[in-house]
């Protein structure tokens, strides 16, 4: 049985499915503290805080669990600036207790939620897993901080792991049976679509006078689907015996946030309102991945790489969950 930490959440529930589809059995242990329980919809569920490693023993010994996937980050890059403690408590002493547990039932198997913070200003682009890594906010060191984490206990403990760094997580599962709850996130994509169907005033673009094509930053945007692919080929290559590695998980091409919003706009058939506002410190120009070593050694390769299907299958859950909401 395949344990899913934070599997309540945005990227965990896509992992589920995806898991659940390739015919693995799941458990889901969340605290719902921004999960939601709507979201589990296949496997177990247990309900636990990594904070109380009572709780994380007692899933272990519930279910015969081996191998583990972990989403149960805090992931505001502005939060961490303003709440530190927060951030390392949680997703770095916490993430502790989990080894700890891990250990104690050798259960040697482990797939990470990292990310492309943990590079922090780009030297050159695309980035590749050799980029230097050299965080600028406590978000990113911490996700940095577990992967020296994890090759210590590799190779003190036979522990083996894959650390997957995303780059934008983005859109919905293509049946709108998950994705990113309404009012949940500060991503892009979500935020403009709440600018689309009313909930909010306007979005707002931090910045247009950056080095890029229309002077707005350039992300690049992986659907949520290609990545629940990529943690499942992980998964597999893991048991199959493969050896502990990192791998950056991207597009391989950027997007601007002005055609991120003039997506939205065709995809919506609405014309909501954009405000031009200051940038914002600490975002740089360009964020694009170089995903070969992915693609080489998982056999790993994105499908929804048109920002148009994005951004439509994001609406199509958005609606869907804002409905639900206002019932």
């Amino acid at each position: 049985m395949i344990l899913i930490v934070g599997g309540a959440g945005y990227i965990g529930s896509h992992i589920n499915k995806e898991l659940t589809n390739q015919g693995y059995k799941t458990v889901v242990f969340d605290n719902l503290s921004s999960g939601r329980k709507e979201l589990v919809k296949w496997g177990e569920f247990f309900e636990g805080d990594l904070g109380n490693i009572n709780d994380i023993r007692e899933v272990f010994k519930k279910y015969p669990i081996e191998g583990v996937l972990h989403f149960a980050a805090f992931k505001a890059v502005g939060e961490s600036v303003l709440d530190p403690q927060k951030y390392y408590k949680n997703n770095v002493a916490n993430t502790l207790n989990l080894f700890e547990v891990m250990k104690e039932n050798d259960v040697k198997k482990f797939i990470f939620s990292s990310s492309a913070a943990t590079f922090g200003n780009p030297q050159y682009v695309p980035i590749d897993e050799k980029h230097p890594q050299t965080p600028i906010n406590p978000y990113g060191e911490t996700k940095l901080i577990v992967e020296h984490i994890m090759r210590d206990y590799s190779n003190a403990y036979g522990f083996k792991y894959v650390s997957l760094r995303y780059f934008n997580a983005c859109g919905a599962d293509l049946e709108t049976e998950v994705g990113e709850w309404p009012g949940s996130s500060s991503n892009l994509i979500p935020l403009v679509l709440d600018a689309a169907i009313g909930r909010r005033e306007d979005i707002k673009v931090f910045g247009n006078d950056y080095p890029t094509p229309d002077g707005t930053c350039v992300r690049d945007y992986i659907h949520v689907t290609d990545l629940a692919t990529a943690h499942v080929l992980a998964l597999k290559y893991l048991i199959d015996g493969g050896e502990s590695q990192c791998f950056n998980l991207g597009n391989g091409r950027g997007f601007s946030v002005t055609q991120v919003v003039d997506s939205a706009k065709k995809v919506t058939g609405i014309d909501f309102k954009v405000t031009m506002a200051d940038r914002r410190p600490g975002d740089p120009p360009e964020l694009v991945a170089d995903s070969k070593l992915a693609q080489e050694v998982l056999k790993w390769q994105p499908k929804y790489q048109d920002l148009d299907v994005i951004v439509d299958s994001a609406w199509k859950w958005h609606k869907l969950a804002c409905g639900l909401l206002d019932k």
